[in-house]
């Protein structure tokens, strides 16, 4: 069996070659809500200049996606008012989403449907970044457990190299990140949801906590 990559370790050597630098690299940071993105700001934020970049055309509903874009957007407010993190706001557009996710409906949760999502939302983030010349892109999505991370920076890796920007790699769960996002959310009271965000995971969900009862 092939040794299973350390995509922390990868971050970490990417990391230690900016600590001599002058200035701080610029990198967009994409960001799904404001629990995944706690943890992850503070392990990134003394070596970049961190633009966040909320894309989620999955959210499902609208409504949904405006809460999370809002908790995002206080928490930001609320914990790093002197270091002035920008958020750069996508348009909602679910049919970005739907068009990928079509032929994949019936795909369990974390099957090849997410694969999908995390190509469409990497590759905009990817597009973000070097129209506003960031030096590195990436995706808070690694800090839950029950994302994929080989797939996530796999793709992060071969879109960075097609469009000639630098993919930062990432398993921000390790070193207890997904434990310290939780102890965050707890200490600035962040709504957290209890799906991943589109209309599939929302009814997995509900089936979830029927079966439950």
């Amino acid at each position: 069996m092939a040794n299973k990559i350390n995509y922390k370790n990868l971050m970490d050597g990417q990391i230690k070659e900016l600590k001599n630098k002058e200035s701080k690299a610029k990198l967009l940071l994409h960001s799904c809500c404001a629990p995944c993105s706690t943890a992850v700001l503070e392990v990134l934020l003394p070596y970049f200049d961190i633009t966040i970049y909320y894309y989620n055309p999955n959210t499902y509903p609208e409504k949904e996606y405006n809460e999370r874009l809002d908790e995002l957007k206080i928490y930001i407010k609320t914990r790093y008012l002197e270091e002035h993190i920008t958020i750069i706001e996508s348009n909602y557009d679910s049919n970005e989403f739907y068009t990928i996710a079509k032929g994949l409906e019936l795909e369990p949760e974390g099957g090849k449907r997410c694969l999908e999502c995390y190509r469409l939302r990497l590759e905009h983030t990817a597009d973000v970044a070097i129209e506003n010349n960031m030096d590195y892109f990436t995706t808070v999505l690694s800090i839950s457990p029950h994302k994929n991370v080989k797939w996530i920076n796999e793709l992060g890796m071969d879109i960075a190299e097609k469009k000639g920007i630098t993919f930062l790699n990432g398993d921000f769960k390790k070193s207890n990140g997904f434990k310290r996002s939780t102890e965050l959310s707890k200490e600035y009271d962040l709504y957290r949801q209890d799906y991943c965000g589109c209309v599939y995971s929302l009814k997995e969900s509900k089936l979830r906590n029927e079966n439950n009862k």
